[in-house]
Formats: structure tokens, sequence, C-alpha cells
């Protein structure tokens, strides 16, 4: 059974998750309404990838026998100056996705909840992987300038991305 302040604070990060997957959908058709498709391919694959995020945690609240209580979602923003704006507002929510997840860890390693320390570690190093990748772009981004050739090139680039399922999501 789940403690209860665990059980909240997940639910928060479920909100949290949520959000992400809200922002990076906005940033799309952020994308779309500005022709970078490859873009906008991106961010949705991102805001995919957010929504299974926020579903595993949903499943680990029920495996450990509590209850999901979803909340309202925050309106994200719709508009940026540039890509290049876009990609570091990218970086820098990652960078606090970081820290929610590392609260979570504090508090399960506090409340002595080994399940839900272990389950934890699947994001901690997800988070590491979701900071380089939007740094990554930030860094193309900044040597490419953000309008001409390169941008049409990493918006090549960016369109290839394909969205797929976690191996441990998928199901059998």
């Amino acid at each position: 059974m789940i403690k209860e302040n665990m059980q909240k604070a997940i639910n928060q990060q479920i909100n949290a998750e949520m959000y992400s997957a809200y922002l990076y959908l906005s940033m799309s058709a952020y994308f779309e309404s500005i022709n970078l498709k490859g873009f906008a391919n991106w961010m949705k694959a991102q805001a995919q990838e957010e929504m299974v995020h926020a579903m595993k945690f949903y499943d680990y609240i029920n495996e450990r026998g509590g209850r999901v209580l979803l909340t309202a979602i925050e309106a994200p923003p719709t508009q940026w100056d540039s890509s290049l704006a876009v990609f570091e507002y990218t970086y820098k929510h990652e960078q606090k996705v970081t820290g929610l997840i590392n609260d979570l860890v504090n508090l399960a390693i506090s409340e002595a909840d080994h399940a839900t320390t272990n389950f934890l570690q699947w994001f901690v190093a997800e988070q590491v992987e979701e900071e380089a990748s939007a740094d990554e772009v930030v860094q193309k981004l900044k040597l490419a300038g953000d309008r001409g050739g390169g941008l049409f090139m990493l918006d090549q680039e960016l369109g290839q991305r394909v969205f797929t399922l976690p191996t441990a999501t998928k199901q059998e």
C-alpha cells in the first residue's frame, strides 16, 4: 500500500507530466503555424512521450493500491519569439521536471519506500536523456541560426523523429 503523502506527490507528478504533454502539443501547434513541420513533429512525439510518463505514474499508484486524483491542467504558453526560444524553454522545463523527479526520490527515500525509490529510477535516467535531447537542439539552433538553410536542415532532421513506446510500456 502506498503512503498517503507519496500518493499525493505522485498525483501532483501526474499533473506535471500531463502539463508537459500539453506544453509540447502547444509548441507543436506553434511550429505548425510557422510552417516548421519537422519541429512540430519532434514536439508532437515529445507530447506523446510525456503522456506515457503520466500513465506510468497513474498505473503505479493503482498497482500500489492507491487512488489517482486528477486535477486541472494549467494552460501552456502558445507563442514564442523564435525556434531557439522554444527549445531554450523546453530545456529549462526539462530541468524543472528533473527537480520534481528528484524531489519524489528524496521523499521516497525519507519514507523508506523502497518500491517507489526503485520505480523512480527509470524516471531519473529518463530525465538525463530528456535534458540532453533538448539541449542538443538548442546547441544546433545556436550554430545554425534561426533562419535559412541551417534551420531548414534541422527541420528536416527533427521531422525524422518517430515516437515509439518504451519496451516496458508496450502491450504484449
